[in-house]
Formats: C-alpha cells, structure tokens, sequence
C-alpha cells in the first residue's frame, strides 16, 4: 500500500471493482450512508495490552442518541435498511473516532448479511477515512461469529477483501456462534476475541482453561492474536496473562463511554503477575 504523508494511505488506493451487474440499488445507497431512518451514536470501549499497560485499540459500539443500550437500535434494523445501517455505522465510527483524535486502532463491528459486493461496498469506508484523515490500517472489521451465515466461503471472501484493503479482521465471539474452527480452516483473521462466557471465571473451571490454553497454541501456530473479553476481577485478568494472552478489554478496565474514549487507570495493571 503507498502512503501520504497527510492521512495515511493514498486516496486513490487501487481497487479493483466489479462491475455490477445485478441490481444497483443497494449499492447507490453507498453514497447516502446516514439516510437509515433513526438516529445512533456510539460510546468506546478500549481494548488494553496488559503487558504494555497501554491502550490497543476502541472498541466502537452502537448506542442510542442519548445514551440508550445497543438493543434499543440494533431493534429498528431490518431488511429494509440492513445495508444502509451498516454503512452509516462505518462512516459514522470513523468520524466519531477522528473527531475524539483516537490515536489508537478503532474496531468497528459490521454486518455480513448486510454486504452486496465486497468489493463495491468498501468505497463507502474508504472515502470516510480519505475525508476524516483517520489511516486505514487503524481500523478494524469486526465480525461476531453468532452472526449466521449460510455460505461460508463467500463469508471468507468478504473478510479475504478487507484484508486486502489495508483493514484489519476480527473475529468476535468465539466460541460461542454457528462458525468456530471450520471458519480458521478458509480464512485466518488477524484478531479472535473469545467470548465472555468462556472467560467468565475462567481461573476457577479446569475445562474451560484448558480450551483457553489450546486456543493460545492454535493461534499462535496460526499468527492470530487473541482478546480476552469480559474480563471483570483482577483474577481473571491473571490467569489470562499467565497463559498467555495479553490483550484484554473488559469492565475491569472500563466501560464504554458515551461518545468519548475512555480513560484507563493505571491501578487495574498493578498485580503481582506484572
């Protein structure tokens, strides 16, 4: 990928699209990416590197325009504005992560079932980070592996796109949805974040720290990095550092904060394991 100097990359980063041959209409909405129909914000939730003790990157996450929970928006999507909701949501991250001068990674969570042509999509968030100065490589795709997809490959194909835009890709998750290793068979992301559940109490149950410990091996094999997420007592915290896993995000560090980057403590990394 070239640089500039001013934000980054190159505006005229190469794609090669596709021309489109099946309707277009989904696609025109690219350029109308706020028209979804209700209003959203966003809050972040930093993702932290224990042994750094520094902030990895934001987690972007969808609130109401006053603060209400996720649920509250994520409730007015449907099929009809699926694609718009989606797009609007990268822009509007982007935007919101510039305008808070984030200096770290920003991870935005996007929708599989919302995507026409990868390749075509994509414009849409490219142009965002062009206007906004914010470089591509400090954003991350965010997918939850609960997100149901019906055709695997073309699923691994979306993520094989971005990758090769300049983003990064997550996993969200895992463990916990429909995808699990048969999706590490067809694509390796750079991230994979285990779910909450399987972390919770994690230093107290000797099944689910051994799942943890070959998850640490396979993706270390594989050049993967994990988050840990949920990460609530100073004893989860830990455990996890112990076997292994140094990038964490969870209310032991701090909760989301409604459009701002929240500030981490120092206190939450002082332990004995450091």
């Amino acid at each position: 990928m070239r640089k500039d100097s001013s934000h980054g990359f190159n505006p005229t980063f190469p794609i090669d699209f596709v021309p489109l041959t099946g309707s277009a209409r989904d696609c025109d909405d690219c350029g109308r990416a706020e028209r979804v129909g209700f209003q959203f914000e966003y809050a972040f939730q930093p993702i932290v590197d224990v042994r750094a003790r520094t902030v990895f990157a934001h987690e972007a996450l969808v609130r109401g325009p006053a603060g209400e929970g996720a649920a509250s928006v994520l409730a007015q999507v449907n099929e009809h504005n699926r694609y718009r909701f989606d797009q609007a949501c990268r822009v509007k991250a982007i935007k919101a992560a510039s305008e808070l001068d984030i200096a770290e990674s920003i991870s935005v969570n996007f929708l599989p079932n919302a995507i026409y042509k990868p390749e075509l999509c994509i414009r849409t968030t490219l142009e965002a980070a062009r206007v906004h100065g914010f470089p591509v490589e400090r954003i991350i795709f965010e997918v939850t592996e609960g997100e149901r997809v019906e055709d695997g490959p073309w699923f691994a194909d979306i993520l094989r796109e971005y990758k090769r835009c300049g983003f990064k890709t997550a996993i969200d998750d895992f463990g916990a949805g429909y995808a699990g290793l048969k999706l590490l068979s067809d694509f390796q992301p750079d991230l994979i974040k285990l779910d909450m559940d399987l972390i919770r109490g994690v230093h107290l149950d000797r099944p689910r720290q051994a799942i943890v410990r070959s998850m640490v091996a396979l993706c270390e094999d594989m050049g993967i990095q994990l988050i840990a997420e949920g990460i609530e007592t100073p004893a989860e915290r830990d455990f996890l550092s112990d076997v292994g896993i140094c990038l964490m995000q969870g209310y032991l560090f701090a909760r989301p904060a409604f459009r701002s980057a929240a500030r981490i403590d120092p206190a939450v990394f002082t332990s004995p394991a450091f």
